[in-house]
């Protein structure tokens, strides 16, 4: 029997796919939880051997989850399930190596048969995702992706300084070079093409 744990927000969504995934005979649904945080525990509680998790979710996205269950060193295999073909969120993905990565717009029992893929050793990526994901590489380094998180995340110049051991004027210094490699403005327009990409 395969064990698996649903992180969705949508409740409705996350209630039909429990459904849907009982109704086959060799998999059950043993947690469905709303957030990311609920998701970690979760599976570090029930050791399901899969978890079909969203990627945006509140507290802890459904990426953030996979990097950490992969720290853990955790054998929970990971199926991101999405509607936002972004290329960095991709790119993430295959980083943390989760084992699928599939639209939401697919059928159930398209889903059931990835799920006994993935328990086969196979991975299970939409070809959508992959081919939006190659149209667009990410500009910026990991320190700039750094940078940029901080930035969103309503930092000073002064604060990330602090935080990253750099002077204020190299943080100032790759604030302008990430402005000028994405070829904006301003640091909120360059947040606002990040995060929709999926690079930080």
């Amino acid at each position: 029997m395969i064990r698996i744990v649903i992180a969705e927000d949508q409740g409705m969504l996350r209630g039909a796919l429990g459904s849907l995934l009982d109704l086959e005979e060799d998999i059950e649904v043993v947690g469905q939880v709303p957030n990311g945080e609920e998701a970690l525990n979760a599976i570090l509680a029930l050791k399901p051997d899969v978890c079909l998790m969203d990627i945006e979710m509140p507290i802890r996205s459904g990426l953030d989850v996979a990097e950490e269950l992969k720290r853990l060193g955790s054998d929970c295999k990971i199926i991101i399930l999405t509607t936002f073909a972004r290329p960095g969120y991709f790119e993430r993905a295959v980083k943390v190596d989760v084992h699928g990565y599939l639209l939401k717009d697919g059928s159930s029992d398209d889903l059931a048969e990835s799920i006994r893929n993935v328990m086969k050793g196979k991975r299970e990526f939409a070809p959508e995702l992959i081919f939006g994901s190659m149209k667009q590489e990410n500009p910026l380094t990991e320190r700039e992706r750094e940078v940029l998180r901080m930035v969103a995340d309503g930092k000073t110049a002064k604060e990330i300084s602090a935080a990253l051991f750099l002077s204020a004027g190299t943080v100032r210094n790759y604030m302008s070079e990430i402005i000028s490699k994405l070829q904006v403005k301003n640091r909120i327009e360059a947040i606002s093409i990040a995060e929709e990409k999926g690079w930080i």
